[in-house]
């Protein structure tokens, strides 16, 4: 499949479609790809778009230049005039786009090519894989600037690494690297610089032929299941089968099973 979409121009982001993969590469390379309102902003438009469009169903997550996202740009926040409404707007707009990546029914792969702090490691534990480059640096510095970590991460970090593990990352603001991060279960794997496009968008494409509305389904039953009792857990995964077993991807696997052959799934 050829690129379908009449994709925007965003002041901050490289957006390209290969086949049914969205690439969204933060872009301010000159700050590190550290964020601004316009960033948030620009995320939440293209988000929204990849929700909306059938021919998307897997998102890549990266950033231009040496970094994925250094966090908030405090040059131009600390010489920011912003009355306290204003700055509840913007740790607002930070909450928005963590829950659309983590409420996004298609899967979201952060591929860090380098430093993922505060805002950036906050965006990347909203997605569903972090792919990192073997020196990325992740960390949440929070307490050492006196702030403190928003975005989810306080719910997602300690299903991801354990509580303990989740502790140290945040009380001390420790950064890590590539290797351990995987060794925790933070990323997903860990690779050279130079490959880590390659392998993020081999798993993007990989989980775009599989079936969306199968994808759609399994998602949220992934990321509520923690809090979740297992009556009802079972009973959504119920509703979730029998929500497939409606679509015309469900009878093209039955039939593609019994050919021997791919399937094709259309997303309806």
């Amino acid at each position: 499949m050829t690129s379908t979409l009449d994709l925007p121009s965003y002041e901050t982001l490289l957006v390209t479609q290969q086949g049914y993969v969205l690439t969204v590469r933060l872009n301010r390379p000159e700050r590190l790809n550290a964020v601004v309102e316009a960033l948030y902003q620009d995320l939440l438009h293209v988000l929204t778009i990849a929700q909306q469009t059938r021919e998307v169903r897997a998102v890549v997550l990266t950033g231009e230049g040496r970094a994925f996202c250094v966090g908030a740009d405090m040059k131009v926040h600390g010489g920011a005039a912003r009355t306290l409404y204003q700055r509840r707007e913007y740790l607002q707009l930070a909450n928005d786009v963590a829950e659309a990546i983590a409420q996004l029914s298609k899967p979201v792969i952060a591929a860090l090519n380098g430093y993922a702090l505060g805002a950036g490691a906050e965006m990347a534990v909203a997605c569903d894989f972090i792919l990192m480059a073997d020196d990325a640096p992740i960390g949440f510095p929070e307490t050492s600037i006196g702030t403190c970590v928003g975005g989810g991460v306080s719910k997602w970090l300690p299903q991801l690494v354990g509580l303990g593990q989740a502790r140290r990352l945040l009380y001390t603001g420790e950064k890590i690297t590539g290797a351990e991060a995987t060794r925790l279960g933070l990323a997903l794997a860990h690779y050279p610089l130079d490959q880590l496009m390659h392998e993020a968008t081999a798993l993007a494409s990989q989980l775009a032929e599989r079936a969306p509305v199968s994808m759609a389904m399994l998602k949220p039953l992934i990321n509520r299941a923690a809090h979740t009792d297992m009556p009802s857990q079972l009973q959504q995964e119920l509703d979730a089968v029998f929500t497939c077993s409606t679509t015309e991807d469900w009878q093209e696997g039955v039939n593609a099973f019994a050919e021997k052959r791919l399937p094709q799934f259309q997303g309806r």
